[in-house]
């Protein structure tokens, strides 16, 4: 079996697959102040709650993970090889990823970044424009060929909005999620509007300059924590899939093994 771990600046998700079958999923905060044995603890209780045995946990042969919070790495690799026994792959310098990376320096491109991309090319075959909304907002262009050629960060939804109830004295933190109109009729409807049709223009705009400046028309691939929520109020959002970035750290475990 094989641990999938994707290290986020927000959450940190989890995957165990039984060859090509995701068995199961979890996301769990990330948790920088955690100890390696905190981290142990939490995932030995995941696997009581989904009714696993300790047998499966001692089938994981391979584990894999992305992390874009360096520190974390000083946890989760330390974690492996106490609790599983087992030396992790990481993504980074010097893995086999399958796909070249145009960007002016490759080793400043966020690890998930290359991982959902990775998994995009190789599901839909075709040009892609990748939107995952994390703690930021990434937008990532994949020629059909399967190249990397960049993209652009923006804030991430919960950032911002967090960010407005702290400097807004008078505005509520509020709840995420769609509001009845775009002209609402009081304070909380009328944030919740901003930043759902904001984030959804925003979206749209992003989507629509990149797809002029490649001159291509990709297939558009949404992923992360609110892509269920954002894509409906979109109009470039194709498909979403939320295991996109579990989906590209098998195959690179693959490419790799």
């Amino acid at each position: 079996m094989l641990l999938a771990i994707d290290v986020g600046n927000s959450n940190t998700v989890i995957g165990l697959y039984d060859d090509d079958t995701l068995l199961h999923d979890w996301r769990v905060r990330t948790e920088v102040d955690s100890t390696v044995d905190e981290y142990g603890m939490l995932i030995l209780n995941l696997y009581r709650t989904a009714e696993i045995n300790l047998k499966t946990v001692k089938s994981v042969k391979d584990i894999i993970i992305s992390c874009v919070v360096p520190p974390m790495l000083n946890i989760i690799e330390p974690l492996c090889e106490k609790y599983f026994k087992i030396k992790p792959l990481i993504v980074g310098p010097g893995i086999k990823t399958g796909m070249p990376v145009y960007y002016d320096n490759p080793k400043e491109v966020g690890a998930d970044r290359i991982v959902n991309a990775v998994a995009a090319h190789e599901k839909y075959e075709d040009s892609l424009i990748i939107v995952d909304f994390g703690t930021a907002t990434t937008f990532d262009y994949v020629t059909k060929k399967g190249e990397y050629m960049g993209g652009c960060i923006a804030p991430g939804i919960i950032i911002s909005s967090e960010i407005l109830f702290e400097r807004a004295s008078k505005l509520p933190r509020v709840e995420f999620s769609k509001p009845k109109s775009i002209i609402a009729k009081d304070t909380v409807s009328s944030i919740q509007a901003g930043i759902m049709f904001g984030y959804a223009g925003l979206v749209d705009g992003i989507v629509g300059r990149m797809k002029a400046e490649a001159k291509s028309s990709p297939t558009v691939v949404a992923t992360g924590g609110v892509a269920q929520i954002i894509a409906p109020e979109t109009k470039s959002i194709d498909v979403v899939d939320d295991m996109l970035t579990l989906e590209g750290l098998k195959i690179i475990y693959l490419r790799n093994r």
